[in-house]
């Protein structure tokens, strides 16, 4: 029992090493160059320091001012985040992913508050910049989502920033964090990457099928 118990912490200890060497970089930062990942963004100064930093990115085919309406009535009971809705739903937090802008949640505001679903966490906008930038924090203070656009003449920079602070998380817990919830947000957020890039670009004129 003893030497089972050893060969799994072993095995463990190798895993998270290997992650934290050769993957977690890549992870953290899927789509975004070294430059976006490093610059400062709208959003940074409302969670200085955080414990955990993502940043990915992608390029749509498409202005910021078409792919705005599609970031704008993301949520939970509104139009869904583009990604895995099935997976979500197992969390309880009622996304339905819309294939078509949705006229009734253009109007987003600064204070505006969505919750992620009934158990979830409760979203505040914070900033609110048509087709410049748009950035939510949770009520605890402890979460802070970016989306960021920048033109790039007729296509368009799509970053999403992450930032995350858990001083008080148990030893345990930042394991599991490392492990599972860091690829785990990998997967779902590249899927809501590329679908929002895909909705933009099928559903605009400026549509030019460009990829990361």
């Amino acid at each position: 029992m003893i030497r089972s118990l050893v060969k799994a912490g072993v095995a463990a200890g190798a895993v998270t090493a290997a992650y934290a060497l050769f993957l977690r970089k890549w992870s953290l930062t899927w789509g975004a160059t070294p430059e976006e990942a490093g610059r400062e963004l709208p959003g940074d100064e409302l969670l200085p320091p955080p414990c955990l930093i993502s940043t990915r990115a992608v390029t749509i085919g498409a202005t910021t001012d078409a792919v705005w309406p599609w970031l704008v009535q993301m949520g939970s009971g509104r139009a869904g985040a583009y990604t895995y809705d099935w997976i979500e739903n197992l969390l309880g937090l009622n996304m339905h992913s819309a294939d078509k802008i949705l006229p009734e949640y253009q109007d987003l505001k600064v204070g505006d508050k969505l919750p992620l679903g009934d158990k979830g966490p409760v979203m505040c906008a914070e900033i609110v910049e048509p087709g410049r930038a748009l950035v939510f924090r949770s009520g605890d203070g402890t979460w802070v989502w970016a989306f960021i656009l920048l033109a790039q003449g007729k296509t368009t920079r799509l970053i999403s920033r992450n930032r995350i602070s858990t001083p008080a998380a148990r030893p345990s817990a930042k394991l599991l964090n490392l492990l599972i919830v860091e690829p785990g947000s990998l997967i779902m957020e590249r899927k809501m990457l590329l679908g929002i890039r895909d909705r933009a670009d099928r559903t605009t004129p400026e549509g030019t099928g460009v990829q990361i």
